[in-house]
Parts: C-alpha cells; structure tokens; sequence
C-alpha cells in the first residue's frame, strides 16, 4: 500500500537575499563606477586647486624627571597639550615681534608625540621661510618653558629640603643649649637625661646632613635635565611634491566614491526592490521564463551572439503563436525597443503561414509611426484594430508601464507573452501586472527576460505556470462557446511513492 502525499516548499523568504543584493548592485555598476570616478578626479583637483600651505617641521628632544621605561606616553601627551597653550604662543609671537593673536596663531600649528621623549612640532605659514621662522621660535619658547618649569620644581624642591634642614638646625641649637646648661651633678636622673640628649643630637646632625645632600643633589640633577631638552632637528622647510599629492588624494577619493557608490547602490537596491533574478522576475509575474535575450553591446562578437539569440527566441515564439488559435500579443515592461523588433520578427517569420498584422498598442506608437521597409509586415495603430480582416493573424505590441489601459489589452491579443527588462519594475508593479491580467482573464504564456545578468544560475520556471495559462485558455473557450458551465480542467496527477521515512510520511 503506498501513501500519496504533497511536498511543498514552505521554507521562509529571507529578510535580505544577498544573492538578488550582490546582483543588482553589479547591475548599477555605472552608479558606483561613476562616483568612484567622480571621487578620484575629485581628489586630483583637490590637489591641484587647494596646494597644501607652506609647512615647516622641527623635532625637539625632551627630558622628563618622572620618566618611566614603561610610561604609556602620558608625559609626551601632557607636552603636546602644553604647546597648544596661549603663553607659549605669546612667547614665540614676542620673539618674532609679531602682533598676531595668539589664538589665531595656535590654529597655524601643532604637536605630535612620536616617542616617549620626542616631540615633533609643524607649523604653518605664508611663505617657507615664515613658516621656518615661526618654527624655529616656537621650538625656542617650548624648550624655554620647558627649562623654565624644570628649574622652578627644582628649586622648589631644594628649598623645600632647606626649609626643613634649617628647622632641624634650630632644634639642634636648642639641644646643645640643653646639654650645655646641663647640671654637674652626676646622679642617676642626670645622667640619663644627658644621654637622651645626646641621641638626640646626633639623630638631628644625622638628618640635617641628609637634607642637606638631598638639596644638593635635586640641583644637580637639574642641569641633566636641563642639557637633555633641545631642539635636535632644526626647522626645516617641507617639500610637497605635487604629482605625489595628486596621486594619494586621487586614490583616496577613488576608495572613498567607490566605497560611497556601493553604499548607494545597496541602500536604492534594497528600497527599491527590483527583482533581477528569474526566479524573482517568474515568483512575482506568476509565470515562468521561457526565453531571455542579452542587452545591447558595442562588441562585434556580442553583437553576433545577440543576433543568434534573437534568431532562437522569434523561432521559439513562433511555434508558440502557430500552436494557438487565438490572437497572442507582446507586452513590454521597460524594454519598448526590444519588444518592437521581437514583434518585427516573430511577423516575419509567421508571415509563411498567411499575412500577418501588427497592431501597435505602445504610447508612442513605436511601430506604427517608423517608415515602413520593403518585406515589413503590416502595421496599424490601436484605433485601426477594428478594420483588421479576421482572414489575417493578429500580433498586438503593448505596454504594461504604469498609466496602462488594463481593458485595452484585451484588443491586442487573448492571451500574451511579457517581454520585461531584468530589473525594471519593482515587485509591488509586477504583482499589480500579473493580477491585472488574471482580472482580464488573459493568460500568460510565458516571460521573454530582457537583459538578464549573466551570472544568473537561478531556475525561472513555476511548475504549475503553463498549467494556470491552460486552464485560463480553456475556460475563455467555454464562454466563447456560450455555454453556462465551465469546462473542468483535469489536473496532471503526481506520481505515488513511498516516503523515506516516519518523518515524512507524518
């Protein structure tokens, strides 16, 4: 006994198709093309217009009383902060009898710890030597306030140990008074504050001798100090070099259009949403892809490729036109052009079997107003559709663009094939597309995709698309027939088996 069951895919739509995404941006690589260019010729005029202004640099050596082999830059950071200060601005503006401002000079340069120990300053001015003389003083006035706080924390500090060294002399005074006017007597009590007195004589003799090397040495260690800060790379000019600077700014602007582009690209593709891939384009129209053609190329080789697709698709066509009895039309979605030369084409090759009429239904009556070539079949407007003889086959070209007549369509042909450009239409606008025509009652045979991506492996077939246009077919036969009930389609029965497991078969 077998179990007949029915696999359905209900696997859930994913909140963003990275394969429709990386396919739709590289369809819009014009946009993105066009911003990357667009930002490195920014970049090269931004090199060329706006040169950088003379710049001079200067690299000053600085020595800290509190440096640590494994200081993490805090004693650099505080120098660099310390140079961005007005006083040391003003300094450097009196050594070079300027009567700028220093706030507006400190905007012309700045600071930059390279090392622990190693300041580099650059600034800015109207000329190079300007800039090298204002460099030169503002390294001048750094080092000198540099020295200036070394030495004042130095004295400080001796002073402070002085200080000290004096109370504890003027305890020792009073101490050798004490033992001085000490009594004779030699009783156990006198003697033992006599000792006392001579400890503590010599544990402040111990400490003033200490203070005193201690405010001997902070001044020592002032002039290490002192000799270690200086300017060890004189002011110097730096040399731009334009095509150099056209270069890195053309490939900055190239990063940043090309990275801006993409980011563009992805937002419009993503809010847009524009299928690309056939199985989009056959998910949303409701019916599969039967035929596709490459877009328009300059190349020799494409163009032949282009010619045998066309070629391939009017044959295809036309065995689907012969095998019917009622009026097929074309129905463009963006591609107006292509849909012309299909309609063209496929009439030239039915034109064997008897004459033929194309009745043009685009806006601008494409066909309809072009100057007829020797060979061409026949072409009448919408308004002259009427006066067709019923002895000649009809091939309706029309629009499916938004502003459509719905009910004109029915004029052009019974049932259709939809030539759509490959990222034309959203997918709100191909359902609106394929509900109209379900509401019309004009099938669809199938989808003709223009310009398709040609990385495109995806499958643009539904199963039950061909079947959905027979049974509108038959029932359109029905009512044709005048007959009050319709004629019952029968469905093609899927085969029996058995499933490969509990699982499935539950």
């Amino acid at each position: 006994m077998t179990t007949r069951t029915t696999s359905e895919s209900s696997a859930a739509a994913p909140l963003l198709d990275l394969q429709a995404l990386v396919v739709a941006v590289r369809r819009r690589r014009r946009l993105w093309c066009s911003m990357a260019l667009l930002g490195l010729l920014a970049g090269v005029a931004v090199a060329v217009l706006l040169p950088p202004p003379p710049t001079a640099v200067t690299k000053v050596l600085v020595a800290h009383q509190a440096d640590q082999p494994n200081d993490p830059g805090t004693l650099i950071r505080t120098d660099v902060a310390l140079l961005q200060t007005t006083r040391i601005a003003s300094e450097a503006l009196q050594s070079l009898e300027s009567s700028e401002k220093p706030e507006d000079f400190m905007e012309d340069y700045e600071g930059l710890g390279l090392t622990n120990n190693l300041l580099q300053i650059n600034v800015t001015g109207d000329s190079d030597a300007e800039a090298v003389a204002r460099a030169k003083a503002l390294a001048d006035a750094f080092v000198a306030d540099h020295v200036k706080r070394i030495r004042e924390a130095a004295n400080a500090e001796a002073k402070a140990l002085l200080d000290q060294r004096d109370r504890l002399q003027d305890d020792l005074a009073q101490v050798n008074k004490a033992i001085g006017d000490g009594s004779p007597d030699s009783g156990p009590k006198s003697s033992a504050d006599m000792e006392s007195l001579f400890a503590r004589r010599a544990e402040l003799t111990s400490r003033i001798s200490d203070f005193d090397q201690r405010a001997a040495e902070a001044r020592i260690g002032t002039p290490q100090l002192v000799a270690g800060t200086q300017i060890v790379d004189a002011p110097r000019a730096v040399r731009h070099s334009l095509p150099k600077t056209a270069a890195t700014n053309a490939a900055i602007g190239l990063l940043l259009g090309l990275a801006l582009g993409l980011a563009v690209a992805a937002v419009g593709t993503v809010v847009a949403d524009r299928p690309v891939l056939r199985r989009d384009i056959a998910a949303n129209l409701g019916a599969s892809v039967i035929a596709e053609l490459p877009g328009r190329s300059a190349g020799l080789w494409r163009r032949r490729r282009i010619r045998a697709a066309r070629e391939r698709l009017t044959m295809s066509l036309a065995r689907a036109v012969r095998g019917s009895a009622d009026p097929v039309s074309l129905l463009e979605l963006g591609c107006a052009r292509s849909a012309s030369v299909i309609a063209l084409d496929l009439a030239g090759a039915l034109a064997a079997d008897g004459p033929v009429v194309v009745i043009d239904g685009l806006p601008d009556l494409r066909l309809a107003g072009r100057r007829p070539k020797p060979g061409d079949p026949t072409v009448v407007s919408g308004e002259r559709a009427a006066a067709v003889s019923p002895q000649e086959r009809r091939l309706g070209v029309g629009s499916v663009a938004p502003g459509t007549a719905w009910t004109d369509l029915q004029y052009l042909g019974t049932q259709t094939v939809l030539v759509v450009r490959a990222g034309h239409g959203s997918a709100a606008w191909l359902h609106t597309v394929a509900r109209q025509l379900a509401d019309q009652r004009i099938p669809v045979i199938g989808v003709v995709l223009i310009d398709p991506d040609p990385r495109d492996r995806t499958d643009g077939t539904l199963w039950d698309g061909l079947r959905t246009a027979l049974r509108g077919q038959n029932e359109r036969l029905a009512r044709q027939n005048g007959t009050s009930r319709h004629r019952t389609e029968r469905l093609p029965v899927w085969a029996d088996r058995v499933p490969d497991s509990d699982q499935e078969a539950r």
